[in-house]
């Protein structure tokens, strides 16, 4: 299992999707899960130089599926060169599932359900900081110091209603929507979903695994 995780620079606004291993048909699927539940437009996209992400098959969906869409890459042989999917790797993925190996249909269909609670939780309730400025501070032994000053803490939904590219219904909706959920008990799921997924079998070794029953949306035709 793989997650697919993606992060707005502006407003810290989270997406993620685990899929069982990492060919076309996967990644496909979770880029369509991703597209149709965005309340905002992708503009750019900027991943890693994984031949998961940088091949003929996804390019081809990018053009055909985003008109205008601007695709950039991060330099070769950095690792770990962009820094808000890393970030977020750490505390939203590794924090709650570790490093264990996930390899069976059920165990990525659980993280999936685990996905879906965490998505409204850390989009409409857990606020984050903004990095504002860097400041240098010189002593008087001409020692430097880097100061980091960030922004008042706000949720990425706050800041998408503030950043104005929703359309009135679309906010209001959400609104209504974010204010009969309930925060605590949602967080508590996800605890237990947590829980319930290393209790779930792994794959059996010799056995075929279905990725299709993975797929969040529907093969076209």
């Amino acid at each position: 299992m793989h997650t697919v995780q993606l992060i707005d620079v502006a407003t810290g606004w989270s997406e993620r999707v685990a899929v069982l291993g990492r060919s076309y048909l996967v990644m496909r699927d979770a880029f369509e899960h991703i597209i149709h539940r965005l309340p905002f437009a992708i503009v750019e996209i900027h991943p890693d130089n994984g031949s998961e992400f940088f091949n003929q098959h996804m390019m081809r969906f990018w053009v055909e599926r985003i008109h205008g869409l601007l695709l950039s890459r991060s330099r070769p042989f950095q690792k770990n060169d962009n820094r808000f999917v890393e970030q977020k790797n750490d505390t939203l993925v590794r924090a709650y599932l570790g490093r264990e190996r996930l390899d069976s249909v059920a165990q990525v269909r659980a993280v999936n359900a685990l996905y879906e609670d965490m998505w409204v939780y850390y989009n409409f309730f857990q606020p984050v900081m903004r990095l504002k400025e860097k400041i240098v501070v010189r002593d008087a032994q001409d020692n430097t110091t880097m100061r980091r000053r960030f922004d008042q803490a706000r949720t990425p939904f706050d800041r998408l209603c503030a950043a104005k590219v929703l359309s009135p219904p679309q906010q209001e909706h959400l609104i209504r929507w974010r204010d009969q959920v309930n925060p605590r008990r949602l967080r508590q799921s996800i605890y237990e979903q947590r829980d319930r997924i290393f209790r779930i079998p792994g794959a059996i070794p010799g056995c075929v695994e279905d990725v299709y029953a993975t797929l969040l949306t529907p093969i076209p035709a």
